[in-house]
């Protein structure tokens, strides 16, 4: 049986697709990114192939859809400017349920789905089928700064203690008896957002500290 496996977004499997080369799966995102975002609107046979292949790439991993269809909610903010778009566009309109909507601005909204879908559903494929540390040394393979790539790697690491420092922040605030249910919580909110960041940015310096004071110098060790 599959199942989450080394991180939230990796479903551990032994497809194909789980055993190719983390850098060819990072090089045909990237190109078929590209060629989605370049793809003019109205194209619709062409979005249409896009995401045949997309559905042929995750038949192929063995991913179950909906595994990727609940991790798909990040698309949410593209969906919301897409439905405005019909009614905030200029050129000529239409009826559309008895709404008057921009022609242009239907097509637009329609492109920003596609192409918004095709890349949130082949990133997600991506992290499906790559452990972390197998898509961060494919990034060395595609010589990207060792910088960059380590950065990556500690966001990785310490998402989920962050996360669960998160989790500790909401339970001191509700056992106090504090639920934010209208806008006038929100600074409260504000202020635990920015304590996180200074106990994020805390954590960052000590762990920086012990690594300098283990010999290290810009490279990490394999």
């Amino acid at each position: 049986m599959g199942g989450p496996h080394g991180h939230t977004l990796h479903f551990h499997a032994h497809s194909p697709v789980h055993r190719a080369p983390a850098h060819l799966k990072v090089l045909a995102l990237l190109g078929f990114v590209l060629v989605v975002v370049a793809t003019p609107r109205g194209w619709w046979p062409a979005y249409a192939a896009y995401l045949v292949v997309v559905l042929g790439v995750i038949a192929l991993s063995r991913v179950p859809a909906t595994y990727l269809l609940k991790r798909m909610v990040v698309e949410v903010p593209f969906v919301f400017f897409a439905v405005l778009l019909p009614f905030v566009a200029h050129g000529p309109r239409t009826d559309v349920l008895g709404l008057s909507l921009s022609e242009s601005g239907l097509e637009s909204a329609g492109a920003l789905l596609a192409k918004g879908t095709l890349g949130v559903l082949a990133s997600l494929t991506l992290a499906a089928t790559t452990e972390p540390q197998e898509l961060l040394v494919g990034l060395e393979r595609l010589r990207v700064p060792d910088l960059l790539v380590q950065i990556m790697g500690f966001m990785v690491r310490y998402l989920e203690v962050v996360t669960t420092e998160l989790q500790r922040m909401k339970v001191a605030r509700e056992s106090r008896g504090f639920t934010a249910r209208n806008p006038r919580h929100w600074p409260v909110l504000a202020r635990s957002a920015g304590a996180l960041f200074i106990r994020s940015y805390e954590r960052g310096e000590r762990v920086h500290l012990a690594m300098l004071s283990r010999g290290y110098t810009g490279r990490m060790p394999r």
